[in-house]
């Protein structure tokens, strides 16, 4: 399947909801009154697009109908461009350390799905060519450890970890040694799952960091949060609260085949101004995606 295609089977739920209020407004008002565009809006905002992108989307209708008449006011066309110019100055790309080390730390509440995030980017960096290993640093919850140690070996990606109830800041010091003695490209850190809210949980976190980077300068080089699509705006408060506690780069949103509320992609970048830097739209291993604006938009907006 292209990658394309991916997006748009993953972007379904979101795209089905908001085609089809689009179509009814448009059908309903080809002229588009003062009601049609509060319908409109009501719609984009309950694909959780947020305020900001929405006003701007009908702004930039309003435009094309007085311009062009309702021929040239495609909706679709219209959103469609204002999402992709939104999320135009994305860079997705994985950071890399010039000849050495990359340490990448995987955060976020529970549930979101970070352990098999982590294994997913080390057979993504694999794929290309690049060696990767994943540490084991969630030694709170049951199975956390089988679980990773199940991707490692289905993926054949080496696994660093402790016994249940070690520090984690001990396996991710261990986990660094181990991936700067194979010469590693890339090490992903599986931290626990933690709720932005428990300022000792964030300590916690904070202290893994401080020992990585004593360890290895520099490290963790990336700090990606995962976010749950299915909990929709939710999520931005996630995002807000783990940034003051330890500075992301990017962010990685879940999930999104199972969610009608895939705006809030739109609205966290808009938000935030943090890299949208991988999506998830499946289960299966190649589903996590590098984040592509235009195809993103394209998938959210196609006729």
């Amino acid at each position: 399947m292209g990658l394309f295609a991916k997006f748009k089977a993953g972007l379904q739920k979101t795209h089905s909801k908001l085609a089809h209020e689009i179509k009814r407004i448009v059908t309903r008002s080809p002229k588009l009154d003062a009601t049609a565009f509060e319908e409109l809006e009501a719609s984009l905002l309950g694909a959780d697009l947020g305020t900001t992108i929405t006003d701007q989307i009908i702004v930039a209708v309003k435009q094309a109908y007085e311009t062009q008449g309702s021929a040239g006011g495609n909706v679709f066309a219209v959103a469609r461009r204002e999402v992709e110019k939104s999320l135009a100055s994305n860079q997705p790309a994985l950071r890399k350390t010039p000849g050495g080390l990359t340490v990448v730390s995987i955060v976020g509440v529970n549930g979101t799905g970070k352990t098999t995030t982590a294994a997913k980017l080390a057979h993504l960096v694999q794929a290309r060519g690049e060696t990767a290993l994943l540490a084991a640093c969630d030694t709170f919850r049951a199975a956390a450890i089988e679980q990773i140690k199940h991707w490692g070996q289905r993926l054949k990606v080496p696994v660093v970890a402790g016994a249940y109830g070690a520090d984690a800041a001990s396996v991710a010091h261990d986990a660094v040694t181990a991936a700067q003695a194979r010469k590693a490209d890339y090490l992903f850190v599986d931290t626990a799952g933690r709720m932005h809210t428990k300022h000792n949980l964030m300590q916690e976190l904070q202290k893994l960091h401080r020992v990585m980077g004593k360890q290895l300068p520099g490290a963790p080089h990336e700090v990606l949060l995962v976010l749950d699509a299915t909990t929709g705006m939710n999520a931005l408060n996630q995002a807000r609260e783990f940034n003051k506690a330890v500075p992301l780069s990017g962010l990685i949103v879940t999930k999104l085949d199972g969610t009608s509320k895939g705006g809030m992609v739109v609205a966290i970048q808009k938000e935030l101004g943090l890299p949208i830097k991988f999506i998830g739209l499946g289960e299966h291993a190649d589903d996590l995606q590098p984040f592509d604006p235009a195809q993103f938009a394209e998938a959210l907006f196609a006729e």
